[in-house]
């Protein structure tokens, strides 16, 4: 997966006979850029941290660089949309190629993990002080001020959140399975069949028309000949009956040979109104991005977004990357996730089908089907902008699911255990541990029930044990 004006302040003060001043008017302000600092997430040993620099003048940015301090015992790790250059415990930021130039009245925006308790302090942009040139004195008032206060609104009574509140009224944490709409070797099911220790079914999938951006849905007819008659309408029905459960049952888009595009604004248009369509008719909760052929974030974006708008806050939206697709903030999949991380609900990365890769630490190559391999590649998305409760651990369900990264579903389970607890960890070690991991995925169902239901058996009661 990516991507001063000087300012000029006239005063004149015409003193008068009598108590008062008279003031010229001033000539208007110049503005310039400015960065503004916002503290995205705060896990107590770490933090996201975002700047927003907005060109308040009336020419175009042309580079820029972005320089602040921070305190003996805070580091940055991570970051994205910029590069950086650190000496002691000054860190310079400046612009990639693609987002050095800033419109008037636009903005351009860079994130960071820093791990301490300190924040940024001395921010200079381009030279200058990030809050701009100072702004003119404001003259005393003519008249004077009266001298009763007025009343002071009392503080509000309930403390605001320190956490995300819980979303899609899905448990903290959870497991997640794809399930079959084709024959292949595995188990053919009925979906009212699912294992319960399922919290979210994955249909897979939903294919792509002949219209960019679209996509449809039915039952497979080979799967409902190997089921002895499977219809639109029993499908329909299971959705409901797993969903009275108190399970989510969402539609999956993509696979392997998935050839859905969403690559302009018309594309968009459609995708989201085909997928809000097989909402209504099938009563789906949400949507999975399975695109394994390359997708374009900015399209799929506003698509996203546009599906939610017609569905509400309910609507769940996973997303199941392959491990290289999440190595890089900037690259497509990485920046479609942070991009609609106010809505996403969860990321399950594909720890399979491999090789070796680097981890987070960003020094060694890890082998897949290990713990280290998937404690040290999920360690990227957690320090690199994604909460904890947006990350799941996705593994294929024993033989014949995957073509490597098989593993026992004991080392998945401590896999969580160390993003979690920090224990049961291999020669790698995160940073921190990340209680609120959100859970485990695997491809699939049908390869689970195949081989016994050991992965769901094994994970789902242990995902209850989490903190």
């Amino acid at each position: 997966m990516k991507r001063s004006k000087s300012l000029i302040l006239s005063l004149v003060t015409v003193m008068t006979a009598t108590l008062g001043a008279a003031w010229v008017a001033l000539p208007a302000y110049a503005a310039g850029p400015t960065a503004t600092f916002v503290k995205v997430s705060d896990w107590g040993t770490g933090w996201e941290a975002k700047y927003t620099i907005t060109n308040g003048g009336s020419s175009a940015v042309d580079g820029w660089s972005l320089g602040f301090d921070l305190p003996a015992g805070t580091t940055i790790g991570n970051y994205w949309e910029a590069l950086l250059s650190s000496s002691g415990q000054r860190h310079t930021f400046s612009n990639r190629s693609w987002n050095g130039t800033i419109a008037p009245g636009g903005s351009v925006s860079f994130g960071f993990i820093g791990s301490g308790p300190g924040t940024p302090t001395t921010c200079q942009l381009n030279g200058a002080d990030c809050a701009g040139p100072p702004q003119p004195t404001t003259p005393p008032p003519t008249t004077l001020p009266p001298t009763t206060m007025p009343p002071t609104p009392p503080p509000p009574t309930t403390m605001p959140p320190t956490t995300p509140p819980p979303t899609h009224e899905l448990p903290a944490h959870i497991l997640t399975g794809y399930w079959h709409n084709f024959d292949n070797p595995a188990v053919e099911l009925r979906l009212r069949d699912v294992p319960t220790e399922y919290d979210v079914v994955a249909v897979a999938f939903a294919a792509a028309t002949t219209t960019p951006g679209e996509v449809t849905f039915a039952v497979d007819p080979g799967l409902s000949a190997s089921l002895g008659g499977y219809t639109d309408a029993d499908f329909s029905a299971d959705v409901q009956a797993l969903k009275s459960q108190g399970r989510k049952v969402i539609v999956s888009v993509g696979g392997e040979a998935g050839r859905v595009a969403v690559d302009d604004a018309a594309a968009a248009v459609a995708f989201s109104d085909s997928v809000h369509a097989l909402i209504q008719r099938y009563g789906f909760d949400g949507v999975d991005i399975d695109l394994e052929n390359g997708l374009n974030p900015t399209y799929m974006a506003q698509a996203l977004r546009s599906l939610r708008a017609k569905v509400g806050a309910g609507l769940v939206i996973t997303m199941a990357p392959q491990t290289i697709d999440m190595q890089n903030p900037a690259t497509s999949y990485f920046k479609l996730a942070l991009d609609i991380k106010d809505i996403v609900t969860v990321v399950n990365t594909q720890y399979y089908n491999s090789g070796a890769m680097l981890g987070c630490d960003q020094r060694f190559a890890y082998s897949q089907g290990s713990v280290n391999f998937i404690v040290a590649l999920a360690c990227i998305q957690l320090e690199a902008g994604l909460r904890p409760d947006q990350v799941g651990l996705g593994l294929p369900a024993g033989p014949g699911a995957a073509g490597g990264g098989i593993v026992a579903p004991s080392v998945v389970n401590a896999a969580l255990d160390c993003l979690t607890r920090g224990t049961h960890c291999g020669s790698f070690r995160p940073p921190r541990t990340y209680p609120g991991l959100r859970g485990a995925m695997t491809w699939s169902v049908n390869w689970d029930v195949t081989n016994g239901t050991t992965f769901a058996q094994t994970v789902g009661p242990h995902l209850d044990t989490l903190p």
